[in-house]
């Protein structure tokens, strides 16, 4: 543990000067300087809801595979709490659709996780 403690660089080995407040930041050419609230809130509407149909996506998608791991763990005859994990995930998942198609979309994230959660436990106990 002979290294400095904290993660800087010296000011003489830094490679590019910081900037001060009398240097204007380099921004792209094409974006404007100024956008018109119109196009900014039009924006906002596009990336929310590219995030419900993100949302709904994932967790249809994940419902669909725990309900068919369970199909398939059924026909093995696989333990009943395998069963049951991978049924209350796909539930879980289907969900986390509902909450994105209604706008929720960092509980329908949250509700997702879990519903893959409850699916790697169950397939912990196989």
């Amino acid at each position: 543990m002979s290294g400095r403690p904290d993660s800087d660089l010296p000011p003489d080995t830094q490679t590019t000067p910081e900037p001060t407040e009398d240097t204007p930041r380099d921004l792209p050419e094409d974006l404007p300087g100024d956008l018109p609230e119109a196009e900014d809130e039009d924006l906002l509407l596009e990336q929310a809801r590219r995030a419900r149909w993100g949302s709904v996506g994932t967790g249809a998608l994940l419902s669909l595979a725990g309900t068919a791991a369970t199909a398939l763990r059924a026909a093995d005859a696989a333990p009943a709490l395998v069963l049951a994990a991978y049924a209350c995930g796909a539930a879980v998942c289907a969900l986390a659709a509902v909450l994105g198609a209604r706008g929720r979309t960092r509980r329908a994230l949250w509700t997702t996780v879990a519903g893959v959660m409850v699916m790697a436990l169950g397939d912990h106990f196989d």
